[in-house]
């Protein structure tokens, strides 16, 4: 059999979560993400509660549970608190991608299933990723209707009012796992999903005074790219942001999902007018450095300093990012806002310093630089 799997792209991306609803909401507001179907008691799911939500090919879903015994969901919002369960990848033929990564070395969570309803079918699978986590194949091409079969139109409708916030599409998702793991969740996505290493960072290049980590950066050779960087801690006095994430995750998991747009600047203001919070702005140095560089950028330095936009020079091109601060109670997931400008592919090698000094501010306020 073939390697290759007949991926497609990114589909969705589901977070187990405390109260979907609440979740939904604050989605809605201040990611400007549309809540367009829901499962639940009123739809033959006495168990859990989902909001699916999307935005252009942005597409999230949100899980809680309805009683204790909703076991799958209730054990991992406990333990880890509201986080990434699973993100899925469109694929050709779920059979035969699952069949192929399984004989590559994929450990399987949920052999392939067909789910129906009068609007057709859908047919998907999963194998395991880190701790607790899944990877989704799922083929949508025979469905109709809302989302997946039991889901409906919301019960309740969240409207707010918000801004546009311009959001296009899933970039990246990253993994954060304990030392010694990266390495064995680098071969792992490379054996089984017929991925390759794009970028390696090794010891030295991603550092502060405080934090230092390995990464590896894994993609598909097929279909759009599903791109999934790894980050492992690395030795150091202080605890690193990997280290907070997985003391306060208990465990390895999705650190962030990073979302494109057309125009960042446009999105942050958007963002910021709905409540969302981003990491503190960088220092004046770091513009001053910027403009001092000379690079041939479209977009005005002084406007991305007002916002606390991130750039570097990726190849041929540029990138402009920034950086949420943590949505949930626990200091583990964010997301990414990210625009890739004439080509760039890489992810912003040069502004890690500015950034991990961003998320140790954070984390001297919440008392977690020192090891305990």
């Amino acid at each position: 059999m073939s390697n290759n799997l007949g991926l497609i792209g990114y589909d969705f991306v589901e977070f187990y979560v405390g109260s979907a609803k609440m979740w939904a909401y604050w989605h809605a507001k201040a990611m400007g993400l549309n809540v367009t179907a829901y499962l639940g008691p009123e739809t033959g799911h006495r168990d859990r509660v989902s909001y699916f939500l999307e935005k252009n090919n942005v597409r999230i879903v949100l899980t809680s549970a309805v009683k204790p015994s909703t076991y799958d969901v209730a054990s991992f919002v406990e333990r880890h608190g509201d986080g990434v369960k699973r993100w899925s990848v469109r694929v050709k033929d779920v059979n035969k991608s699952f069949e192929t990564s399984l004989q590559n070395g994929g450990i399987p969570v949920h052999y392939p299933k067909k789910i129906e309803d009068e609007f057709g079918y859908i047919v998907e699978a999963a194998i395991k990723l880190y701790d607790d986590a899944e990877i989704v194949f799922i083929n949508r091409e025979n469905y109709k209707g809302l989302f997946k079969p039991g889901y409906a139109k919301p019960v309740q409708n969240i409207v707010v009012t918000n801004e546009d916030t311009g959001l296009q599409s899933i970039d990246h998702i990253v993994g954060n796992v304990r030392t010694n793991e990266m390495n064995l969740w680098a071969n792992y996505l490379n054996k089984s999903l017929n991925f390759e290493t794009f970028i390696e960072f090794g010891e030295g290049d991603i550092s502060t005074k405080y934090s230092a980590l390995l990464s590896k950066v894994v993609r598909s050779r097929e279909g759009a790219p599903i791109k999934n960087p790894i980050n492992e801690p690395f030795d150091g006095l202080k605890k690193s942001q990997i280290e907070e994430y997985i003391d306060e995750y208990f465990g390895s998991g999705i650190q962030h999902v990073a979302i494109t747009t057309n125009d960042i600047i446009s999105t942050i203001k958007a963002m910021r007018a709905n409540g969302m919070e981003f990491l503190s702005t960088p220092p004046d140095t770091y513009y001053k450095m910027l403009k001092e560089k000379g690079w041939n950028i479209k977009e005005n330095i002084d406007e991305l300093q007002k916002l606390g936009i991130l750039c570097d020079l990726e190849g041929k091109g540029y990138l402009l990012q920034l950086f949420t601060k943590p949505v949930g109670d626990r200091p583990t997931f964010f997301y990414e806002i990210i625009q890739r400008c004439e080509g760039a592919e890489g992810f912003g090698q040069g502004n890690f310093q500015a950034l991990f000094e961003s998320i140790e501010r954070d984390q001297a306020v919440r008392g977690n630089l020192d090891k305990e």
